[in-house]
């Protein structure tokens, strides 16, 4: 699924579905509060890494980088991944590929495996979940893109908002990714640590080969901003499985171009294996402020 446009700008259509917003929040809060009894505490520390968006702010790559620091494993649903296939979806791919021990499904269940293994007591980092009180968590922290903010303000599916932006006060810290185009009137609530990240987007081409970009992530023209000479570009809907008539679309629009195609590394995972050598990705290098690392020792302590 595309991200609406309502989602990023008030329009008619958003204040059509506000009553249900207002319904889907509310019978959201009764089956957190449901769940929330049933919730398991982990020896280990839970830092969990979320927002209060509907995807696409750039959280995985924070998660990766978090969790390569501390030498932890993730703990993530796996969106689309499918068990009789043995495809645990893209984000976790993405994360395998970076040297982390990764499991997806239930994550309550995977908590708990993790707990049984002795020895061990370094923190469990969770991809997601702030809305899913099974598991306790430790650590909370937010993720949040600058250029995004709280979109248009408005809760699912009249906005993007998971949840009412006042509760990011409940965060233990915010991480926010900064953009040369900040969302105007974004502002955090008093109280909250606040910490910056740098996203660096790195073509595997130099800036006189011209190139194709495609992307099925939340926000592909975040992706499209960050890379010079495109003479074309594709979105796709978020998490999209790609096929073969999709590639040999794109090859067709590359070569009328005389281009070569570039995508994000989480479109890539999803790319049939015989296309992957000749379609390369470019790499999302994430830095989040040392001040962060810091805070972070000492709460774990």
């Amino acid at each position: 699924m595309k991200t609406p446009y309502w989602f990023i700008h008030k329009t008619l259509m958003s204040f059509i579905l506000w009553p249900i917003s207002v319904l889907y929040y509310w019978i959201s809060r009764m089956v957190f509060n449901v769940r929330k009894m049933r919730g398991y505490e982990s020896r280990r520390p839970v830092i969990c890494v979320g927002n209060i968006l509907a995807g696409g702010v750039g959280k995985t790559p924070i998660v990766r980088t978090i969790a390569t620091f501390l030498d932890a494993p993730v703990v993530m649903r796996g969106y689309k991944g499918k068990k009789n296939t043995n495809n645990i979806g893209d984000e976790a791919s993405m994360l395998s590929r970076a040297g982390l021990i990764v499991h997806t499904g239930d994550r309550k269940s995977n908590v708990m495996l993790l707990d049984k293994q002795k020895n061990q007591k370094t923190p469990i980092v969770m991809d997601d979940g702030l809305q899913n009180p099974t598991v306790k968590k430790n650590i909370s922290l937010i993720v949040f893109d600058e250029s995004i903010g709280y979109g248009n303000g408005f809760l699912l599916p009249a906005g993007p908002l998971r949840e009412p932006k006042t509760h990011a006060a409940n965060a233990d810290a915010i991480i926010i990714i900064k953009s040369k185009t900040p969302r105007k009137n974004f502002t955090i609530p008093a109280g909250v640590p606040v910490f910056y990240a740098t996203n660096q987007t790195i073509s595997p081409y130099d800036e006189n080969e011209k190139i194709v970009a495609f992307a099925g992530i939340g926000y592909p023209k975040k992706f499209f901003k960050c890379l010079t000479n495109v003479v074309a570009t594709r979105a796709f809907g978020d998490h999209y499985q790609y096929t073969a008539d999709d590639i040999k679309k794109l090859q067709e629009l590359a070569a009328r171009h005389g281009a070569k195609l570039v995508t994000t590394e989480k479109d890539w995972v999803r790319l049939p294996e015989n296309v992957r050598d000749e379609i390369k990705y470019a790499r999302l290098d994430t830095v989040i402020e040392n001040d962060f690392w810091d805070w972070l020792k000492e709460k774990i302590k």
